[in-house]
């Protein structure tokens, strides 16, 4: 199974690293180092998927895929 795209960007108004996963909504994750930032955001997927299951809700697939990537396979 394909796993999840990350993004993860320093924010100067939050003055450290936000981790966030596009197919999963509001799911993100602060920290003061990109490696604490992508730490946190893998705590956060785990607990998302396990809220989703637990309620009944859909889980997406992964799906997003940088502009980037999406040049490189052409």
């Amino acid at each position: 199974m394909k796993d999840y795209h990350i993004n993860i960007f320093f924010s100067d108004d939050d003055g450290g690293y936000i981790a966030d996963i596009p197919d999963l909504k509001f799911c993100s994750a602060f920290g003061l180092t990109p490696k604490v930032a992508l730490n946190e955001v893998l705590k956060a997927k785990e607990a998302w998927l396990a809220s989703a299951k637990n309620n009944n809700r859909k889980i997406p697939k992964p799906r997003y895929l940088p502009a980037l990537y999406k040049v490189a396979v052409l």
